[in-house]
Parts: C-alpha cells; sequence; structure tokens
C-alpha cells in the first residue's frame, strides 16, 4: 500500500517548480492530485507526465486571490473524487524591489497571491476535511521571511503565512487538522533562474553565492521540498502541527 492511497490532494500553483514536483510526487504515492494554476494549459502538461506515469491528476484553472474561483474549483475536486484530504499553498509569484522603488500594484499582487491566496484556499478546503474530520494544510514559506534585501513584499507575505500556519494549526486542531509551513532556501527552479534573469547577475553565480553560504554545499531542488511536504502531510507527522520547517541546506535562526 502507498503512502497516499485514497487520499486526494489539492497543489496550488502547480504548473511548474516545487509544485509540479509535489503533485508528481503524490501521484506515485497513491494520491488523486488537483493541480491549480492560472496557467492551466502548462499544468494539463504535468497532468499528462502523471498520468503516463500511471498516477491520478486532473487540472483546474484558478487565480488563488479569487473567491469564487477558489470556491468553484475546490467544489470540482469533491465533485470528482469525492474528498479532499490535502492542500498545498504553493502558488506565489515575486516582484523584487528596493522600498524606494516598489511600487503599490507590486506589493499587493505579492500579498494578494501569497497570503490571500492561502486564506482563501485554506478556508475552503478546511470546510471539507472539517466534515471529513481530518485534513492537512501545508504552506509554502522561505526564508526571506526572515528579511532579504529588495523583497520587503515578499518577505512580508512568506512571514505571513508562517503566522497563519501557527493559528490554523490552533484552530483546526480540534478537527483532526495539522497544518504546517515548509520555508525552503535557494532552490534551483524556473523562478530563481528569472530572478537573475531580472538582475542581469549570472544564474551560475547566484548558485554559486548560495552554495558559499550554505552549510550543505550544493543547491536545493524542488524534490527536497516536496520530501518535507509529502512527510507533514502524511500520517507519519500526525503529532505534528503549527511548525516551521527550514529548507534551506544551512542552520537558520
Amino acid at each position: 500500500m502507498k503512502r497516499f492511497d485514497t487520499r486526494v490532494a489539492v497543489v496550488t500553483g502547480a504548473s511548474q517548480g516545487i509544485g509540479a514536483k509535489t503533485a508528481e510526487m503524490y501521484a506515485l504515492e497513491g494520491a488523486s492530485v488537483a493541480l491549480f494554476d492560472v496557467n492551466v494549459e502548462k499544468a494539463e502538461e504535468v497532468v499528462k507526465q502523471i498520468e503516463e506515469q500511471g498516477g491520478t491528476a486532473m487540472a483546474v484553472r484558478c487565480d488563488v486571490s479569487n473567491k469564487e474561483e477558489v470556491q468553484d474549483a475546490m467544489k470540482q475536486v469533491a465533485e470528482r473524487y469525492g474528498r479532499i484530504d490535502i492542500l498545498v499553498n504553493n502558488a506565489g509569484v515575486t516582484r523584487d524591489s528596493l522600498l524606494f522603488k516598489l511600487e503599490e500594484e507590486d506589493f499587493d499582487l505579492v500579498m494578494d497571491t501569497h497570503l490571500k491566496g492561502a486564506y482563501l484556499c485554506s478556508k475552503a478546503a478546511q470546510a471539507y476535511m472539517v466534515k471529513q474530520k481530518y485534513g492537512k494544510i501545508v504552506m509554502l514559506s522561505s526564508r526571506s521571511a526572515l528579511g532579504n534585501r529588495g523583497q520587503t513584499n515578499y518577505s512580508a507575505a512568506k512571514a505571513g503565512l508562517q503566522g497563519m500556519a501557527r493559528t490554523l494549526g490552533i484552530e483546526l486542531g480540534p478537527f483532526g487538522i495539522n497544518v504546517n509551513a515548509v520555508a525552503p532556501g535557494f532552490i534551483e527552479t524556473d523562478m530563481t533562474k528569472a530572478i537573475s534573469e531580472k538582475t542581469g547577475i549570472p544564474y551560475e553565480d547566484v548558485k554559486q553565492g548560495a552554495i558559499d553560504q550554505n552549510n550543505i554545499k550544493r543547491v536545493g531542488t524542488p524534490e527536497d521540498v516536496a520530501n518535507t511536504i509529502l512527510f507533514l502531510s502524511s500520517d507519519q507527522a500526525g503529532y505534528v502541527t503549527g511548525q516551521v520547517i527550514y529548507v534551506a541546506g544551512r542552520v537558520v535562526g
């Protein structure tokens, strides 16, 4: 028997990077997976890969900052698979800039995607989980929650997700729902490559800079993060809630 047989997992921002890898690994371990993303065409490509490996998955177009879209997307999942057991709030964007240049619309976009999106998705998913007396929610925070130059919006949003995880752990625990957060450090994804392109710093130099600061002398991979997400959303972590685990290749604190 696989670790997530009979379970239904929703992963937001699942068309690439950490989200896509997490969805793939859930499916490999037996879960039926719903991939939420504004880029549904790209999410469908991930679904195709999952199905080619023998997994079960569906792609749903969803802007996580839109209440109606979130509620409709969750309803589609419940109608197709019969339940919702796991939610991974992974959807995110970056709009990095020093404070004096940071535009209000870029601040709002990052907050709406990360914080409002996690709030709306968690609220919609918990309605199904409470009825089941079972559920797992994982927030994707970041080492940037501790502060990072040029990321006032992103750092604040990621710190907020840690507070949200702790608070929901308190509120939802009596209903059999565990809520935790994973905070990655530098992970090699299309998003980190895009940041390199925007700054004009060669990507290999960016990677080497991260390695130099790490205690573990390599950069992280989406699999590193997904492995931790899967643990926290499994019954193996049934007595863990309200925690933040840094997957950063270094001692954090």
